[in-house]
């Protein structure tokens, strides 16, 4: 069975925080039916923009999701999502300020229906405090929580990370706070609410920065691309904008790794790379020694005769290169499947491997393309009730409108 067969969960997020939560329990096993707009549905899909088909994003973030459409603004809309949410164990949601509380769907108005619900709210800086009516987005969280200040040269400007940690790490954290309330539930039948501020999240990736500051006295420095030759990115063959190893070399066995890997042991009796104090103070010096052997040498290249040698260091990876890595291949990792509107396409898999539990990687819903079949489920409406729910505007038509 997979880990969490029987967990259901109504999933009301847009865009990443909150679908990056409810995506990674599905991928664990919960039945995951992600509740939408009619028409336009999760922004992320980009239909608010004139868009017809799902863009390569939402693809990505939606994975072994059911798509619903309800229209939350009118009465019958409302009355069909409160009907439901007994039959569920966890409601997400990761709306702007306000939102709930406007639509009238809060927290309290859940545990009247279902006291045992588990009730889920992503916000940028939280429910509380005076920021908590501030909007957020992933960036705004990363800058609010410390990364852009450790991120770039040392005598340059703050830097925008490359990840999505804001939004990805803060659902990591929902979804992990979701199982464990799921497992206490289990003992004592008792649901509850979980909030999470994506400003607050987003700094438990920064706390090997925040050893840094002496407990918070002074901040941390931006190092750039490395602190020493032993820890740098050393340029490759090829002159490409990725054509790069990164070498961490952490100990005096890597040191002599890398000797041996660039051909050159004889550094290792050189007086002005004797000692540590003594590489550091000639780190130039040793950076060219190490990065003329790099140019002589493909990325891959360079990051196999270093580990091969014993070298913590990898090649600059580009995205599209982890769709080719052979590792990756070899591992499963990349998983082939088909959409109704992308045909074959390739996603990348869900990194957690349990030997007492899989989950097949399943293509993401089409705008409201499980309605009738959850409301048939959950609800025991036959057709002619779906027909006229859709008729009074409270549910979406986009499976009609293709003509299935």
């Amino acid at each position: 069975m997979a880990a969490l067969d029987g967990m259901r969960i109504l999933d009301m997020t847009q865009f990443e925080a909150g679908t990056c939560c409810t995506q990674s329990l599905a991928f664990l096993g919960a039945d995951v039916v992600k509740v939408e707009r009619p028409g336009v549905g999760d922004p992320g899909r980009g239909r608010a923009a004139g868009g017809t088909v799902d863009r390569e994003y939402f693809v990505n973030w939606n994975s072994n999701k059911r798509s619903i459409t309800l229209h939350l603004d009118t009465p019958e809309g409302r009355d069909l999502l409160l009907r439901m949410v007994p039959r569920y164990d966890v409601f997400v949601e990761n709306y702007g300020p306000g939102v709930v509380e406007k639509l009238d769907i809060g927290y309290d108005v859940m545990r009247e229906i279902h006291p045992e619900i588990i009730y889920v709210r992503i916000k940028g800086f939280g429910t509380s405090g005076p920021h908590a009516h501030y909007k957020c987005m992933d960036m705004v969280a990363q800058a609010a929580a410390g990364a852009f200040s450790i991120t770039g040269e040392p005598d340059g400007p703050p830097m925008r990370p490359g990840p999505t940690m804001g939004d990805a790490g803060t659902g990591m954290q929902a979804a992990l706070a979701v199982t464990a309330a799921w497992a206490q539930k289990q003992r004592t039948g008792e649901g509850q609410l979980i909030e999470l501020s994506m400003q607050e999240a987003m700094t438990y990736y920064l706390r090997t920065a925040v050893s840094r500051t002496r407990y918070g006295e002074f901040p941390a420095q931006r190092t750039g691309n490395g602190t020493g030759p032993f820890t740098s990115l050393y340029p490759c063959k090829g002159n490409g904008p990725n054509d790069y190893v990164f070498i961490m070399a952490v100990n005096p066995r890597m040191w002599a790794g890398v000797c041996r890997a660039i051909g050159k042991p004889d550094l290792l009796d050189d007086q002005r790379f004797a000692d540590p104090g003594r590489r550091d103070a000639n780190r130039d010096q040793l950076f060219g020694e190490i990065a003329a052997w790099t140019r002589t040498k493909t990325k891959r290249e360079a990051m196999t005769a270093l580990a091969e040698a014993g070298v913590c260091a990898s090649q600059v990876y580009e995205t599209s290169d982890l769709f080719t890595d052979p590792h990756l291949a070899q591992r499963g990792f990349i998983h082939e499947l088909h959409h109704a509107d992308h045909g074959d396409i390739r996603l990348l898999g869900w990194p957690a491997r349990m030997s007492r539990s899989q989950v097949e990687i399943e293509a993401a819903p089409l705008l409201g393309e499980h309605t009738e079949e959850v409301l048939g489920e959950d609800l025991g409406l036959d057709e002619a009730a779906i027909a006229a729910l859709r008729d009074a505007g409270a549910i979406g038509r986009e499976m009609l409108d293709r003509g299935r």
